[in-house]
């Protein structure tokens, strides 16, 4: 296992996709996402705490008039979704490794359209409540990043976690929040597109009802 992992730290540093310290235009690249590494003007989508990337990886093939970053701290999990995407050819995906606590170093004010958070570790002890990526001082770093009209998405199997979510989210001022506790028995599941993380496969295989809730943040 340990080799496989330096294995895919290899790929991380060699795959032009990825973006992480020591990199061409990692200290740069801050409100030059489009102009250095796409080299287009289409909007700019993060899914945070990505992992292997199912969702950067699947939206960016659904969407290719569109920009996707996927961002998380674990390089050999960010080298399985880089590779899918150099396998697929996708020109408009790209990956980051980062703390979420450092996207306001690497993104401009009104710089991202849409966020995407899909099954995050849902911090279940009462004093980790700040390390929940739907907690005051994560949702004030989205509303920065975010453009005016931007867009929140949270997918989570946690109960807990989702009514914390959509509490601080009230507390914080959003517009258009919809939300539902049964993704797979509702007319929200279409905004989901069809894309599954092995996290989702595993809580569905389970029985366990799937959460989901969207919104644009207030500034």
């Amino acid at each position: 296992m340990a080799r496989k992992k330096l294995v895919r730290f290899e790929e991380v540093n060699n795959n032009k996709n990825v973006l992480q310290e020591g990199k061409e235009y990692f200290d740069l690249i801050k409100g030059k996402w489009n102009s250095f590494f796409f080299q287009n003007d289409n909007p700019i989508v993060l899914e945070l705490g990505c992992g292997k990337g199912e969702y950067t990886v699947g939206l960016g093939k659904i969407f290719p008039e569109r920009n996707f970053i996927g961002i998380d701290v674990k390089g050999d999990r960010l080298a399985v979704g880089s590779n899918d995407a150099i396998s697929a050819n996708l020109d408009n995906v790209a990956f980051l490794r980062l703390s979420i606590l450092e996207l306001e170093k690497f993104f401009d004010v009104g710089e991202v359209s849409e966020i995407w958070i899909t099954f995050p570790d849902p911090q279940s002890r009462l004093r980790n409540e700040r390390r929940r990526l739907t907690s005051k001082r994560f949702l004030g770093i989205y509303s920065n990043i975010l453009a005016v009209e931007g867009i929140l998405n949270l997918k989570t199997d946690n109960e807990d976690f989702f009514n914390f979510s959509i509490e601080q989210l009230k507390i914080k001022g959003v517009k258009d929040l919809i939300f539902t506790d049964d993704l797979y028995n509702s007319n929200l599941l279409t905004l989901c597109h069809g894309i599954q993380t092995n996290f989702e496969k595993k809580y569905l295989s389970r029985g366990q009802k799937i959460k989901f809730l969207t919104c644009t943040p207030l500034k």
